[in-house]
């Protein structure tokens, strides 16, 4: 089961309309995502609502979509606070993850998806090597929130492909 998550908890995110791309890409490509959106989420405490994404969403999913916006050079507090709240073995390890950095600057979170590659080999996730800085995200994206851009795309198409086939054993 893949499962993509927004990674911040900012209402009305540039991230929030990238994963839902993503979601999109996937069903064309004949695979159902569910999509987590931390808008919302209190990831401070272990309550019943954490608990059921816990157990519906995050423990199920085998195969991860991090979409991490740029936050001060790194990634969002909220989503580390995910990793850091949840329970670590039964949810994360020896699983995949396939990571996507978006800023309106020019660097499209490079230095965040280090920083995050770091944390999830930490917590036993194997990182997939094709990770997808997307720099300019709001000069890429019409109104509605679909890319307009072509070269993103394909860049995104190929990332996807890549990730499938790595999924399916063609590592």
């Amino acid at each position: 089961m893949y499962l993509i998550i927004s990674g911040t908890n900012r209402v009305g995110s540039n991230t929030f309309k990238v994963a839902k791309e993503y979601q999109r890409i996937l069903k064309e490509k004949h695979i159902d995502a569910s999509l987590l959106s931390l808008e919302g989420l209190n990831v401070l405490v272990r309550d019943a609502n954490f608990e059921k994404i816990e157990n519906e969403m995050i423990l199920p999913a085998t195969h991860y979509i991090f979409i991490a916006p740029e936050y001060n050079g790194s990634f969002p507090g909220v989503l580390k606070m995910l990793f850091d709240t949840g329970k670590t073995h039964a949810l994360w390890w020896y699983k995949n993850a396939l990571l996507t950095g978006v800023s309106t600057g020019r660097a499209g979170n490079l230095r965040g998806l280090d920083h995050l590659t770091g944390v999830l080999h930490h917590i036993k996730v194997t990182v997939h090597p094709n990770q997808l800085p997307i720099s300019s995200v709001d000069k890429l994206m019409d109104s509605e929130g679909h890319f307009t851009d072509s070269n993103t795309l394909q860049a995104i198409h190929q990332q996807l492909d890549d990730y499938i086939k790595w999924n399916a054993g063609g590592k």
